[in-house]
């Protein structure tokens, strides 16, 4: 004969039992809540280099000069003649101008040394003479500037720096020509990666692409130039 347990320890241990469920429920609600926003803080962390690089971007007077290609330098020129005429023009100090110079695509070679531009002939491979030897450059050209190398000599890549300009690599460009000089030559692309990352120029920052940095320093108030 089955026996009824009592109607007040029943109800005890059937309100154990949902307080139990409720409590796993809460739990298992509250980890899947957590998931994202863990997820987004991990993705903050990996950003905030480029974050706090944006943030570094002087001036009110904004402007971000997009260069996928050498093109002769302008957009080196481009971003010296803004702060000059800039200055000029608003009756300002150039203290109040910023400038993001963006070198992706085939333009990324630039804002490496001169030891690179040797070992890997960039001069040849982006069909750039030295104006000092006028045959295939084996330094980098556009900056430390000798006499003659461009019209502009306020406009070598350490000066414009050396000025608040905020130069940014792109990383994709990085990676991309490593694998293709790699697959030219039977070198390591992960070690010629790692020499070039080295030899980018003092005060260059390497973007994760170039295209990211455009849109990243318009969202930082800089209007929009194409140099390339």
């Amino acid at each position: 004969m089955t026996r009824k347990l009592p109607s007040e320890p029943r109800r005890g241990f059937l309100g154990s039992v949902a307080a139990v469920t409720a409590a796993a429920t809460a739990a298992a609600l509250s980890s899947a809540a957590a998931a994202p926003a863990a997820h987004a803080a991990e993705a903050a962390a990996a950003n905030s280099d480029f974050e706090r690089w944006l943030d570094t971007i002087p001036g009110k007077h904004r402007q971000v000069y997009d260069a996928p290609e050498p093109h002769n330098a302008m957009g080196l020129m481009w971003s010296h003649v803004f702060l000059m005429t800039g200055a000029q023009a608003y009756a300002a100090p150039e203290s109040d101008f910023g400038v993001v110079l963006v070198l992706r695509h085939s333009a990324m070679p630039m804002t490496l040394n001169d030891s690179v531009w040797a070992k890997y002939k960039f001069g040849g491979f982006l069909k750039i003479d030295d104006p000092q030897t006028k045959a295939p450059a084996l330094r980098n050209p556009f900056t430390n500037l000798k006499p003659g190398d461009l019209p502009l000599m306020e406009a070598g890549l350490d000066k414009l720096i050396a000025r608040g300009v905020k130069v940014a690599t792109c990383g994709m460009a990085i990676h991309h020509y490593s694998l293709m000089f790699a697959k030219n030559t039977g070198g390591d692309a992960e070690a010629i990666k790692k020499e070039w990352l080295a030899a980018v120029l003092p005060g260059v920052f390497v973007a994760p692409s170039g295209v990211i940095a455009v849109h990243g320093a318009q969202s930082r108030g800089c209007t929009y130039c194409f140099a390339g």
